[in-house]
């Protein structure tokens, strides 16, 4: 068996990340072509999200045992061949019900490459992991940024192009992971999967999980509506536009690179208690803002606050589950897709299509980041005791 480098492993988690980041930014950059080349409506949009997040969920849920017993490098090459079959389709597709069905594997294709990519942050360095994902999550918000910038600034909105041009570079990182040696299988090291009920049985995984929700709800409520909010409270269209991509998504850029040094000294589960109040006050204060300048500044604020939940929520699974790393790590991130899944409907319905009510709505946001504090206040000593 050729040897492990953990050089070679880091370009190949960053490719993994980077892809997935572009992948998962594809959405929102394809919907307005989709929606003119098939008449599709606002319910139709929605169900072609939903259908990507349900492939999202099932695929998180289903795939660790997968990876524990297999290896992560069998996870990463399935969900890198899964989301290249469906950038290849997509362009194709002649229905909505194509769209849909590419969609859902694309969602499953991207489940599978999040949880095995994450997984395999242990492999590259366990004492650190938490440091080491906020630091490869920030690929995941440049793929993020990339794909919207590449649509309208090269591809002139070309969604087929900017399909093909992703898919040859997800090709490319199937290729450099189906070449890199990586460690084999947690089974390999002991895990069966009748010890699955023990990780099961945890009631650590359920406050990680609940974190996660609560995160993801409040980071896709940000995402989702907080320009709609910005344009109803009189701010001009493209200002709040640049309010949200280069105060918010500059802001977790940013916040990732602070926190994986920050986290080389300080434990991961007080780095997430500070940066919950602090996503608390900061979402607050986005809301109350009456001046375009403190608004943006209270965005930016909120980004670098909520950068290092995600990441650093893993890297706390992953240190609370040594044996069945890519099982747990699944079933966390699959309440952060649920997370996802359920936001903009818990807003939606708050407002109920009245934009001026949308300032109560999004106080989801603050109050769901102080639910946060209260689940790491419960989690801590459970995670204290473990690591003891």
């Amino acid at each position: 068996m050729a040897a492990i480098n953990s050089s070679r492993l880091i370009v190949a988690a960053i490719m993994a990340i980077l892809v997935y980041g572009m992948n998962a930014a594809m959405l929102g950059t394809l919907l307005p072509s989709l929606s003119q080349r098939f008449n599709l409506n606002v319910e139709q949009n929605g169900n072609i999200a939903f259908a990507q997040a349900l492939g999202l969920i099932i695929a998180s849920i289903s795939v660790g045992p997968l990876i524990d017993n297999k290896g992560k490098k069998t996870g990463l090459l399935l969900g890198l061949a899964l989301v290249i079959v469906a950038l290849f389709a997509l362009p194709n597709s002649s229905s909505y019900d194509q769209v849909m069905m590419f969609m859902l594997l694309q969602g499953l294709g991207g489940g599978v490459l999040v949880t095995a990519a994450n997984a395999l942050v242990g492999d590259i360095n366990e004492e650190r992991r938490s440091s080491t994902l906020n630091l490869l999550n920030l690929f995941f918000g440049l793929g993020g940024m990339l794909t919207p910038f590449i649509a309208s600034s090269l591809f002139g909105g070309d969604a087929v192009k900017l399909c093909y041009l992703i898919a040859f570079l997800t090709v490319a990182t199937l290729a450099v992971h189906s070449i890199t040696p990586m460690p084999g299988p947690t089974g390999a090291r002991g895990f069966k999967m009748s010890e699955v009920g023990v990780v099961l049985g945890n009631p650590t995984l359920y406050l990680l999980a609940l974190l996660l929700f609560l995160y993801v709800a409040c980071e896709v409520g940000v995402w989702n509506w907080l320009a709609k909010y910005l344009i109803a409270q009189g701010v001009p269209e493209a200002t709040a536009l640049h309010i949200l991509s280069f105060g918010f998504a500059f802001g977790l850029l940013v916040g990732r690179i602070i926190a994986s040094r920050v986290l080389m000294n300080v434990a991961a589960v007080n780095v997430t208690l500070i940066v919950s109040v602090a996503m608390a006050i900061t979402t607050y204060m986005a809301l109350e803002a009456t001046d375009t300048t403190v608004a943006a500044i209270a965005v930016f604020c909120a980004g670098l606050a909520m950068a290092p939940v995600f990441p650093t929520t893993l890297g706390m699974t992953g240190d609370a589950f040594p044996k069945a790393t890519a099982t747990a790590m699944g079933i966390v991130i699959t309440a952060g897709w649920i997370g996802l899944a359920v936001s903009s409907k818990i807003i939606g319905s708050i407002a109920a299509g009245d934009d001026k009510k949308l300032k109560t709505a999004l106080l989801v946001l603050p109050a769901f980041s102080a639910l946060m504090v209260v689940v790491n206040l419960i989690l801590r000593p459970m995670l204290t005791r473990k690591k003891a």
